[in-house]
């Protein structure tokens, strides 16, 4: 047998599968992308069908280098990028630089990292699918497009360094759009009218009020005002009720499908906290391999970048015994489940599962970082859990009446928990409950949810009133997004597709259009000017129905049933001509500021609030006559452990939080600075230092801020002083950047 080259994207998957191919494999990495269109140039000649220029990437000269020699020593190359349209396009990047025909069977893919599928694929490899390439290309090209044109009318007509694209700019529309809709809402008034009833045996319960019987019939009120509700209270004061109906039931809740790129960012959200970024990198990380003691690199789920929840015949197998082992028979329904999916553009992969079901992530947690561990987990017992029974679930109605006013209480309870002793239920924070519902301008009025426990009741039982709760509420306006719901409105929009979400939100964070305060999403001033420039000119450009139906005409490029040029030729030169007669006929745009009650101390002018590529600032309106800037300090509940008084939060400029007296810069000048944030009257029992929070891996925890303390000498020096840098060097980083 002769040698063999296989290139994969990165080292930590060349790693894992060189553990199942045999010494005649050398396995390398392209680290990512190789060639790409030119930064300095636009790199696309529209004149001739949009054809690229692409490039060597800055940085990549040894890795090309080394894969050509690696290439001229072996008898055959095998390209094992990823099955998705970035890996197709780097494997014919990488083919054009090794001079391999890209008809040849030099491609091979795998949606898992395991012995069986790499080896199966090493043995039918195939040609490059330039169907794929095509619409990975017309996708380039057209944000490249986009991009180019776009970028240089914001600097001209709102502030230099802006940039916009194709995704992003609808993204940040939607957050932009959702604050505005929260800013014309108008709340409206409603009451819930709340009743606990008593039996003769004392059991209480509680009712809420539904509207007024009629022939036996509920005819449903809605209570406006007050009026309304008091009306109602004298109706039913100092009279008994009476139980007018029971209804007993069951229902079944069946089991959400397995995850996909989106609902594994969502979910990652809820129930870990990560951020859509750190969700992808994770899975990056288990998707590619990590080491697991006397198993080497071990990929530990399949891949990670899919629209589909379609599930392979013996991963379906390997589920059901697994489910009947650990949870018993009752838990394995008769058949297994099968999940439609939403598009079938991406129907070649499976949805993302374990890859190898010996490999607990109870067994795995002390191999695993805490991150790697509770992802696995989430998509261990979410896969479990779809090939799972139903809970079976009894319901409990009952309607009491007192003159005619309806009240109703209902319950639940599990009688089967089914797939829910694999994936429980989470109870979602307010802004995420008013997020998930269908429509949240409807008022809760007419819910009839109690957690309480509903005694035995018989009809016509009579009851008394204990106690009459009428509560003023006023309808909610929309919930602010939040990074999983957006990423499910875009899904739902079709805007962008699994591996653009992620990177989608990172960069409208990055650029500063969009803040996050807590967990909300909020446009900048920047994001709602910029959006509005390129509203009222560029229609297409941030239009949802525009964006998802390139989305899909690049799916039917993909499919082979669309040529890529004839797509792109029927976007650019109307957009060419939007973009001139923008360039040419829209006035800059004016930064909306805002005033301070404080003079410069330079010229004695007024003091504003501006925001620039690192946030916002305090300057001059004086500006360009008057140069005088500072940091936006922001008022933090600590104090300065050296003189006592309040403590400020400041921005360096790569976005860094640190903390320093809010004394700094006056007289008497206090000089503390640090990363961390002190804790109150806390001091270290070893040395006596104050107390700081640190973070690490998203956990906080208290540690001694004196870097000699035994306590800190304990960690690794090297580890702590990359993490956590010392106040001295906030003090420099401070200096460096005023």
């Amino acid at each position: 047998m002769g040698r063999t080259l296989v290139i994969v994207e990165s080292p930590a998957k060349a790693k894992t599968i060189g553990r199942y191919l045999g010494e005649h494999y050398r396995i390398e990495a392209s680290v990512g992308h190789v060639r790409d269109l030119p930064s300095s140039s636009l790199g696309v000649d529209v004149e001739h069908e949009y054809k690229p220029r692409y490039i060597n990437m800055k940085g990549k000269d040894k890795v090309i280098r080394e894969l050509k020699d690696d290439a001229k020593t072996a008898d055959r190359v095998l390209i094992a990028t990823d099955p998705d349209r970035e890996g197709e396009a780097i494997a014919w990047h990488l083919s054009t630089l090794l001079k391999i025909d890209p008809a040849s069977d030099c491609r091979v893919t795998f949606n898992e990292i395991t012995e069986k599928a790499v080896k199966e694929a090493i043995m039918h490899p195939r040609a490059i699918d330039m169907n794929l390439v095509d619409a990975q290309q017309a996708r380039r090209i057209l944000d490249r497009l986009v991009g180019y044109e776009l970028s240089p009318l914001l600097w001209k007509k709102v502030r230099t360094g802006l940039s916009a694209g194709r995704v992003q700019s609808v993204a940040t529309k939607l957050v932009v759009d959702r604050e505005e809709e929260i800013n014309r809402f108008k709340p409206e008034e409603y009451w819930l009218l709340q009743v606990k009833l008593e039996t003769a045996a004392r059991e209480s319960f509680t009712a809420r009020y539904q509207g007024v019987l009629k022939h036996d019939k509920l005819e449903k009120v809605r209570l406006l005002n007050k009026e309304m509700t008091d009306a109602v209270i004298r109706d039913i004061k100092d009279n008994e009720f009476q139980v007018q109906r029971i209804k007993k039931g069951q229902k079944q809740r069946q089991p959400y499908a397995p995850f996909t790129t989106s609902t594994l960012q969502q979910e990652a959200a809820r129930r870990l906290s990560f951020s859509s970024k750190k969700t992808m990198s994770v899975a990056q990380q288990i998707y590619e391999g990590v080491d697991i003691p006397g198993q080497g690199a071990t990929a530990l789920v399949t891949y990670i970048r899919t629209d589909s929840v379609r599930i392979s015949q013996e991963a379906l197998t390997a589920a059901r015994e697994l489910i009947g082992k650990h949870y018993g028979a009752a838990y394995v329904p008769k058949q297994p489940r099968l999940f439609k999916n939403r598009h079938s553009a991406q129907d070649a992969h499976e949805a993302i599962r374990p890859a190898h079901f010996e490999l607990s992530p109870q067994e795995l947690e002390r191999h695993l970082t805490r991150d790697q561990y509770r992802l696995y987990k989430l998509i261990w017992e979410r896969f479990l859990a779809s090939q799972m029974s139903a809970a079976r679930i009894d319901t409990l109605v009952v309607d009491t009446v007192c003159q005619q006013q309806l009240f109703r209480s209902s319950g639940e309870r599990v009688v089967f928990p089914g797939f829910l002793a694999a994936y429980a239920d989470i109870k979602l924070d307010q802004a995420e409950q008013q997020a998930e519902a269908e429509d949240s301008n409807k008022d809760d009025s007419n819910k009839a949810d109690n957690p309480e426990e509903i005694p035995a009741l018989e009809e016509g039982q009579s009851l008394k009133n204990l106690l009459t709760t009428p509560t003023q509420k006023f309808t909610q306006p929309p919930a602010r997004y939040t990074e999983a719901s957006l990423i499910k409105a875009m899904e739902e929009k079709g805007i962008g597709r699994p591996s653009t979400y992620a990177p989608t939100i990172s960069t409208i964070l990055a650029r500063k259009y969009v803040e996050k305060q807590q967990r909300q999403l909020l446009p900048t001033n920047l994001g709602t000017v910029v959006t509005h420039l390129l509203a009222d000119n560029f229609k297409d450009i941030v239009d949802v129905a525009f964006t998802a139906g390139m989305e899909s005409k690049l799916d039917i490029v993909e499919e082979g049933k669309e040529n890529w040029v004839k797509v792109l030729d029927a976007f650019y030169p109307p957009f060419h001509k939007e973009v001139e007669h923008a360039a040419e006929h829209v006035d800059r745009v004016k930064m909306p500021v805002v005033q301070l009650e404080e003079k410069c101390p330079e010229c004695g002018g007024n003091l504003v609030i501006k925001e620039g590529r690192y946030g916002k600032f305090v300057a001059c309106s004086n500006f360009p006559e008057c140069k005088y800037t500072r940091n936006l300090a922001e008022k933090v509940n600590a104090h300065c452990p050296l003189c006592g008084s309040g403590l400020e939060t400041r921005k360096s400029r790569r976005g860094s939080t640190f903390y320093v007296c809010d004394k700094k810069g006056s007289d008497p000048d206090c000089k503390f600075i640090s990363w961390d944030l002190p804790i109150d009257g806390q001091k270290c029992e070893t040395c006596g230092a104050y107390m700081v929070f640190k973070r690490f891996r998203g956990r906080s925890f208290p540690k001694c801020s004196n870097p000699d303390c035994p306590t800190n000498a304990r960690s690794k020096k090297k580890k702590t002083e990359a993490a956590q840098p010392s106040e001295k060097t906030a003090q420099q980083t401070q200096e460096g950047e005023a």
